[in-house]
């Protein structure tokens, strides 16, 4: 773990007396804890940190120049467990660009096939990465949902975090998915957009910002969508070297305890998720991932003799960053949580 990223996940400056404080004894101060996992319910799949983009909040590191990729062996133990937990209703696939692996699509037609809810966390540009035309239409004959990075329904906005030509891909894809039937009132097919901070502050009301981008994208490009995800930018990676070098790490740390919620800790995400890591290991949400911080309950990996039997109840490795998770109205990998 890089020293940036240590002191983000660790170092947490309380607003007042400037006092540190671990995420678990504030929890426990607000009569909120313990913290711990009911039954898996999903399953988040991180397939590499290879992707075509290398965009300024991303919490993973991954672009172009990255090497680590899920491969076949791990891919089938993973549908292997899946046919042996059918309490695990939801494959959620993320990456770097999950879509770039070679066994993308094998891995969803298994799951589809197994009944399983499928999630694509999709940046939408990789759409037009060579040989990947027919993914849309892919996507859609296996009805998988589409979740989609689109941090603003502006151009210049979109492009500070993303780089030069990302909104007119992004918008063609959005385009693409419309024709096919996704995004569109009653459609089985569906269609999230995302939506992350541009900087060291909360996401807005969830609610209000889904009703600008659906007035926006409808007037401006014809384009519709069900849902929109408000996500917090989390202080590890990418995003962490950045508020350092501004040195604005302190401040938006502060910031995140600051806005604690303790309504917000009975409905995160890690409670009923299991995090999958590209080389099999298991931690308690994506985020712990990206720290290595083994899981709560013990390190194991999809080759344990039954990796999932034992989690239920047991406890989650929490650190400072979870506070992006629980300030304000929450975050989680499907948007506020109040």
């Amino acid at each position: 773990m890089s020293t940036i990223s240590t002191i983000a996940a660790n170092s947490v400056a309380l607003a007042r007396g400037g006092t540190v404080r671990a995420f678990e004894r504030t929890v426990s101060d607000h009569g909120a804890g313990p913290l711990v996992r009911a039954q898996v319910r999903t399953l988040q799949v991180n397939l590499g940190k290879l992707c075509n983009m290398a965009c300024h909040h991303c919490h993973v590191d991954a672009g172009p120049k990255r090497t680590e990729i899920m491969q076949r062996d791990v891919a089938e133990r993973i549908i292997a467990l899946l046919s042996r937990h059918p309490g695990i209703d939801t494959v959620d696939f993320t990456g770097g660009a999950p879509e770039l692996n070679p066994d993308f699509r094998w891995l969803v037609t298994e799951a589809r096939r197994l009944g399983r809810r499928v999630i694509d966390r999709c940046n939408l540009t990789v759409f037009f990465e060579p040989g990947l035309a027919d993914l849309p239409a892919f996507l859609a004959a296996h009805e998988v949902e589409v979740v989609a990075s689109l941090p603003c329904y502006s151009a210049a906005n979109v492009e500070k975090q993303r780089g030069k030509g990302a909104f007119d891909k992004s918008i063609q894809a959005l385009l693409l998915l419309n024709d096919l039937g996704y995004g569109r009132p009653g459609s089985r097919l569906k269609l999230n957009l995302v939506y992350n901070p541009g900087g060291a502050s909360l996401p807005p009301a969830q609610h209000i910002l889904e009703a600008q981008y659906k007035d926006e994208l409808a007037r401006l490009f014809g384009i519709e969508f069900h849902d929109l995800f408000t996500i917090t930018n989390l202080p590890i990676k990418r995003f962490a070297e950045a508020l350092l070098r501004a040195g604005a790490l302190e401040g938006y740390m502060s910031l995140l305890v600051r806005h604690f919620n303790p309504a917000t800790v009975g409905e995160l995400m890690c409670r009923s998720l299991v995090s999958v890591g590209w080389d099999g290991q298991l931690y308690d949400c994506d985020f712990n991932q990206m720290l290595e911080l083994p899981l709560g309950a013990g390190e194991r990996s999809v080759w344990s003799a039954d990796p999932f039997a034992e989690l239920e109840r047991a406890h989650i490795a929490t650190g400072g960053h979870c506070y992006g998770c629980t300030a304000g109205a929450g975050s989680s990998c499907g948007g506020a949580l109040r």
